[in-house]
């Protein structure tokens, strides 16, 4: 795992547990000060979280952290298992070539050899994400509809919309683990479906493989609103 993607999971992370507010501006070094990395990692996972909605840029230059309900993050991940699973159905129409094969073979074992640990480490999560990104992107390539295709990198731009931005926000976390196992678990069954010419079965199963990220999403609304109930009294006791 590179440093510009550690820096990624950090500030995705960041910015969904509120330590990183909505409209708070996002300078350069002060960031990779506080994150203990150089400016030019920094720079880049600004660039990828631009492209996922989660920052955008100041009139005066640089970021700030954008706006987002749960309930938008919820809808766009709805709709990207939707088009997804027209996606899966449409590779199982087509026929899966042996290439496409062999690469959905290598994602499932390296998604197998990433989750391995117990519990996982920051390198892990990185290499799942990774996984998980390419996976997505072979059936999102193999599907044929540039339409679709379109639609799919359209609703990416929207807050924690894309395939891997609502894995566990905590994947040392035995509950995390356990989920991106299931998650893990639900791939294999997609692949085998594709490859069996089931396109129905595929596209149920696309569709319910985004019921993790809502999980997730849950999961991690839960853990956002215990820690602000936490805050407040920690101040107290420590005569803040």
């Amino acid at each position: 795992m590179n440093v510009q993607e550690t820096v990624l999971l950090q500030l995705r992370e960041g910015i969904f547990r509120g330590d990183f507010e909505p409209g708070q501006r996002l300078a350069e070094q002060q960031v990779a000060e506080r994150l203990g990395a150089s400016r030019t990692p920094v720079r880049a996972a600004l660039v990828a979280l631009e492209q996922e909605g989660l920052v955008e840029t100041h009139d005066n230059g640089g970021y700030v952290v954008r706006r987002f309900t749960a309930s938008e993050v919820a809808d766009a991940i709805a709709v990207r298992g939707h088009l997804e699973g027209m996606a899966a159905r449409l590779v199982t129409e087509h026929g899966v070539s042996r290439q496409l094969a062999r690469a959905f073979d290598d994602c499932l074992a390296e998604g197998d050899a990433a989750l391995a640990n117990n519990p996982l480490t920051m390198a892990d999560y990185a290499r799942y994400t990774a996984m998980n990104d390419r996976l997505h992107a072979l059936i999102l390539e193999a599907c044929g509809n540039r339409a679709l295709q379109r639609a799919v990198a359209l609703n990416d731009k929207l807050p924690f919309a894309s395939a891997s931005a609502m894995l566990p926000m905590q994947g040392s976390l035995a509950v995390d683990r356990d989920w991106m196992l299931y998650a893990h678990r639900q791939h294999h069954m997609l692949v085998e479906a594709m490859k069996r010419g089931e396109g129905a079965r595929a596209q149920a199963l696309a569709v319910e493989h985004t019921e993790v990220a809502q999980t997730n999403l849950r999961l991690a609304l839960a853990r956002r609103s215990e820690a602000e109930q936490v805050m407040p009294v920690i101040r107290l006791v420590m005569g803040g």
